[in-house]
């Protein structure tokens, strides 16, 4: 029996189809599928395998760094209730640093993770890595030489930032600019001058880094008196003078040891200079310098040793000079009435032909 669809309007070139054909197409199909069927259900569960593993480590990984920037922030946090602690470890310079590394170290593993992940859903499908593998390597050469100085860029601050070479709140001298740290980012350090201008320095530019806020400072001053003064005089008012220092507010606190007279470090024939030191906190090397400069030149005035510049003591009482005893006498020539102008007026010419 033959059946076939009416013809349309619409279609009028279509072929008549019998129910043998249809039912022979439908079989075809169903033998395709029925073939086919292991292979879809063996790559669907291998893809599907594949992307809960990567998905599952992925976030493995991420909370294992989560908990490491944590327990750093923890450390910080411990360590500043100590002594020290507010001065060697800045709680907010810790936490900008470590959340810098663990937003880093997250965003590389997830790059890799799913990156893999990917490259092996395309292999579950029998697509050819090959070609795919060489235009990836070619484009990154390509984005490699054309942006070389953002990559140095990148690479030194990641460095920078592993190794804590500075932070915020920190004073650094970076060559090209220093002042005192504001920000920190994996591609410009932004700085803070003695001005209060603001310096954009790109972290590839950095040669050579100057941290003026790490471990402590030394502050050196140097005193220039007479040669006529006793040495022995001079070292104990000064010595006095700057132990008084270390014990008054907020002295006690920077200064991290006595102040040391280390002796002359120069000797002239109208002068002598002699050297005065101490290891001070970080930062606070210039303030402690003119603290001990201040208290030294009222020590040694009071003492009535005179440094070097100052006016002499035969001359703070001796009465101003005259003015008028540096004027010259005036000159018998300067009056033409005078004899000797007389004398040396030449004569007057005589003419000899008349």
């Amino acid at each position: 029996m033959f059946w076939s669809a009416p013809p349309t309007t619409d279609d009028p070139t279509s072929v008549p189809v019998t129910l043998d054909e249809a039912a022979e197409k439908a079989t075809n199909a169903a033998g395709w599928v029925e073939e086919n069927w292991a292979t879809w259900l063996n790559t669907g569960l291998k893809i599907l395998l594949i992307l809960v593993v990567a998905f599952t480590l992925r976030m493995l990984i991420r909370k294992a760094l989560t908990k490491l920037i944590d327990r750093m922030n923890r450390s910080a946090q411990a360590v500043e209730g100590t002594a020290l602690g507010g001065l060697l470890v800045n709680a907010e310079r810790r936490r900008q640093r470590s959340e810098a590394i663990g937003s880093v170290l997250r965003s590389v593993a997830s790059f890799l993770i799913l990156g893999t992940a990917g490259l092996m859903v395309l292999g579950a499908f029998k697509i050819d890595l090959a070609p795919l593998l060489a235009s990836a390597g070619v484009a990154g050469v390509a984005i490699g030489f054309g942006a070389r100085n953002l990559v140095t860029d990148f690479l030194s601050g990641v460095f920078m930032i592993l190794e804590d070479q500075y932070g915020v709140g920190d004073s650094i001298d970076a060559g090209v600019a220093s002042g005192e740290v504001v920000e920190v980012g994996l591609r410009v350090t932004k700085l803070r001058g003695v001005d209060g201008e603001i310096w954009y320095v790109r972290n590839g530019e950095i040669k050579r880094i100057g941290n003026l806020s790490q471990g402590w400072a030394t502050a050196a001053v140097d005193v220039t008196v007479r040669p006529s003064e006793d040495l022995d005089r001079v070292r104990e008012v000064i010595t006095e003078a700057t132990e008084e220092m270390s014990k008054d507010e907020p002295w006690n606190e920077r200064l991290w040891g006595p102040v040391e007279v280390l002796g002359l470090t120069e000797v002239l024939l109208d002068s002598m200079t002699v050297r005065v030191s101490a290891k001070t906190m970080p930062g606070k090397k210039l303030g402690v310098e003119r603290e001990v400069r201040w208290r030294i030149k009222r020590a040694l005035d009071a003492a009535g040793i005179r440094i070097v510049g100052g006016i002499p003591p035969q001359l703070e009482d001796a009465p101003a000079p005259d003015p008028s005893a540096g004027v010259a006498a005036p000159s018998a020539f300067a009056s033409p009435a005078s004899p000797q102008s007389a004398a040396a007026t030449p004569l007057p010419r005589t003419d000899l032909t008349k």
